[in-house]
């Protein structure tokens, strides 16, 4: 079963890693937590009150997450979570898009989230990847502009009123980049999918448990759903950005360091 996951060293390490984030927000933010529990009633059947939603996704993503982990790789698609997941919330809670119950804009107990969730979804791709055929590149290229094209009209219906906001239009930009500059169509409808997927379990906990609400009061609303697919199409899109540049510095140095030789 080990092998079969490609559990290795570094899955013990992601996890390890997984847990202590989570020690530390619990430990900072110790008063949530507290919150959190009160609801239970541990007198009585103290298992009617746990939220097996949440633990039910916790487990899957812990499970993900080990398999076929690789350091270098993961590293970065970490950073890239981080950055991206703090700009995102930025964005929603300064437009009021959506709010989260302790008022935060944005609350930094979230942010570790992102990473999480992306190597989850990194995860999610690699899989579904194997069970996509690659003979059939027209349909995927239809199918992403159907799809991708759909989304983007559901976003600016959605993000609407806060056009006046630069922030909605920084980040327009940058979806309606993601989607003109895709030439990868079938692994970019994967990652979408991948994405959205997830992004459906988080939504649905997160909005039926008004840890956050959205303008709309919808539970979870369709457009926050597949956001989580576009996110995780522009971080996937960051991190081959990030590589390429990385080896071009690499290889200027190095070829600077030949010509001074």
């Amino acid at each position: 079963m080990q092998n079969y996951l490609r559990i290795n060293r570094s899955s013990y390490f992601l996890i390890s890693a997984f847990f202590l984030v989570l020690f530390l927000i619990g430990y900072i933010w110790w008063p949530l937590v507290e919150d959190y529990f009160a609801y239970v009633d541990w007198q009585g059947p103290w298992w009617l009150y746990l939220d097996w939603l949440l633990i039910g996704i916790f487990l899957v993503m812990s499970l993900l997450i080990m398999i076929g982990a690789n350091l270098r790789q993961d590293v970065q698609v970490v950073l890239i979570g981080l950055v991206g997941g703090l700009a995102i919330e930025s964005w929603g809670t300064q437009t009021n898009l959506w709010t989260y119950y302790t008022l935060e804009r944005p609350p930094l107990w979230i942010i570790p989230a992102w990473p999480i969730a992306s190597l989850a979804i990194d995860r999610i791709t690699r899989l579904l990847n194997n069970y996509f055929p690659h003979q059939i590149p027209r349909l995927y290229r239809w199918s992403f502009l159907a799809v991708l094209g759909a989304f983007f009209i559901l976003m600016v219906e959605f993000i609407a009123p806060t056009f006046d906001k630069p922030l909605t239009w920084v980040s327009t930009l940058i979806v309606l980049i993601t989607i003109l500059t895709t030439r990868d169509y079938r692994f970019s409808l994967i990652c979408f999918i991948a994405g959205s997927g997830l992004g459906y379990f988080l939504e649905l906990w997160g909005t039926t448990r008004e840890c956050w609400v959205y303008y709309t009061h919808q539970a979870p609303p369709i457009f926050a759903v597949f956001a989580h697919g576009i996110a995780a199409l522009i971080f996937w899109r960051s991190l081959i950005f990030f590589q390429i540049s990385t080896w071009q510095v690499i290889l200027g140095k190095l070829s600077n360091f030949s010509h001074s030789s």
